[in-house]
């Protein structure tokens, strides 16, 4: 690796995977770590992070196990508390944690809508808040958030509450982006394509996996690591002059017309 995250400290919200697999937070966290950031391993479930970390650890590097529920407001200033407590301070946050919904317009229920909302944007705004005085005090740092393409488009009807929050991490991110630019504090999102993770195995059958890998321009099915990959860019100095960016990472599947024959 390059080290092109060397020296700093990284806050890594859902880090460990759900399944079998590398999620996108997983996959980030093993990045950060080669290119040598300390890694903030944070799940609400301390195994999943622990095998994150030993991963890590396996490979030569740095990382630490936290548990902790990014949804509220206490245990993200914790968080960021911890981080600068075991590592000296803290340049780096991904607000990683999401879950899908699966109920059309005329289903949502108040309590599944709320739910939603408040694991999928109301984790990124606390932990935002939480990280911002740690970073002011470092001069800057980045915040990296993950929505995906379904925040850009129409999708199955089924993920109406996903949808709209996805779109809301995006607003989210170009409004913090406008508050803290002054502050060199940089903020970006990830809009994710159709790659194959843990969570997203767990519905899918065989023919839907290979409808997926073949629905971009490249015929080639995404993972976690190119998710990932884009993260330790937004996170690195080589961004330094980026902040307020939706970076597309889905082998063009947002800009294709379905069913067109580009040969």
């Amino acid at each position: 690796m390059t080290g092109r995250l060397a020296g700093k400290v990284a806050l890594v919200m859902g880090a460990g995977s759900r399944g079998e697999g590398i999620g996108n937070g997983k996959a980030a966290a093993v990045l950060f770590a080669r290119e040598g950031a300390h890694v903030v391993c944070v799940d609400t479930q301390t195994a999943r992070a622990q095998e994150t970390v030993d991963m890590i650890s396996a490979e030569g590097f740095t990382a630490s196990v936290a548990e902790g529920d990014a949804s509220r407001r206490d245990e993200c200033h914790r968080l960021a508390r911890l981080a600068v407590e075991r590592c000296g301070r803290l340049d780096i946050l991904q607000n990683n944690v999401g879950i899908p919904s699966n109920q059309r317009l005329e289903e949502i229920t108040e309590e599944a809508w709320d739910h939603l909302m408040t694991i999928n944007v109301r984790s990124m705004v606390l932990a935002a808040q939480a990280v911002v005085p740690c970073m002011d005090a470092n001069g800057g740092g980045s915040i990296i958030n993950i929505s995906s393409i379904a925040g850009l488009r129409a999708y199955p009807a089924r993920s109406t509450a996903y949808t709209t929050s996805k779109a809301a991490v995006i607003g989210l991110t170009m409004a913090l982006a406008g508050q803290l630019g002054a502050r060199r504090i940089r903020v970006n999102c990830i809009a994710p394509g159709q790659v194959f993770t843990p969570l997203v195995a767990e519905r899918l059958d065989a023919a839907g996996r290979q409808r997926r890998a073949t629905s971009g321009l490249i015929k080639d099915e995404g993972s976690a690591w190119d998710i990932a990959w884009a993260a330790v860019y937004l996170a690195s100095d080589e961004a330094r002059w980026v902040t307020g960016q939706v970076l597309t990472v889905d082998a063009g599947i947002n800009i294709t017309i379905p069913d067109n024959d580009y040969t």
